[in-house]
This record gives C-alpha cells, structure tokens and sequence, in this order.
C-alpha cells in the first residue's frame, strides 16, 4: 500500500519512536521503504555564541550513531537521516525530498506552550502532503 514511510524519531523520547518503528516495519512487510529521521535542533545565532563551536557536529553524529543501532536492532533495512534545522519544517522537507506516502510521527499530551505554538505532530499533520499516522 505505502512504498516509503518516514519515521521520525526524537531522541529523548526513544520508546515512543521504538513502537512507530515496529507499526511501520507491518507496512514494510508489504514491501516499504522505511526512513527513520533525527532532527536536531538549530541554535540560534546569539545563543551559539556562547555554545562550544563542535556542539552541532557533535550532536549530529551522536544521533546518527544512536539512531543507527536503533535501525540495525530492528533486524530490517533501515534508512536513517540525521539533519539540523526546525523539526516540522525539515520533516516536511525530507518527506517531499524522499517522495514519502506516509509519515508516522508520535505526539505528547500537549503542554500549554502547544496550545500558543502547536506541536511539531500538529504542524505535519496540517502541512503535509501524504498520509499522516499520529501515534500517542
């Protein structure tokens, strides 16, 4: 049915990612591509300052390496990407980028800050293109 799910995983919150990785690999078994996403976050400019300079390298491949024996203790073929920026946006990015059918995002119980700015599930669900499975 789907040909390639992205899965984006954040990594403070492994266990939620760890179930929409085993509900994507159901979908796999009919033949689907699936792509875990890491994002983390850019700094600002007047914060990064004042932060180590390898703060971003470093945490980029940190993630790449955890995100990566997180795929490999799967047992399947994963794709796995790790990119800095905004997480809604570069997950709309890599979701148009890779020609994804369908993305599996997990979502918190929101917090007042979501009720002023929305969530990062709340934004893909309202901006993507392709079939959005929210998982709580």
């Amino acid at each position: 049915m789907f040909k390639t799910i992205l899965v984006p995983i954040d990594m403070a919150h492994v266990a939620e990612g760890k179930a929409n990785i085993e509900l994507a690999a159901q979908h796999a078994a009919a033949g689907a591509k699936i792509i875990l996403l890491n994002v983390v976050e850019e700094i600002p400019g007047w914060a990064a300052a004042e932060l180590p300079s390898n703060l971003i390298p470093d945490s980029l491949s940190r993630a790449k390496a955890e995100l990566g024996a997180i795929a490999k203790a799967t047992g399947q073929e994963l794709e796995v990407e790790v990119r800095e920026g905004r997480s809604y946006r570069t997950i709309l990015e890599v979701a148009k980028e890779k020609q994804v059918d369908m993305i599996i995002v997990a979502s918190h119980r929101p917090g007042l800050q979501d009720y002023f700015l929305g969530s990062t599930a709340a934004k893909v669900v309202r901006h993507a293109t392709c079939s959005v499975l929210v998982i709580r």
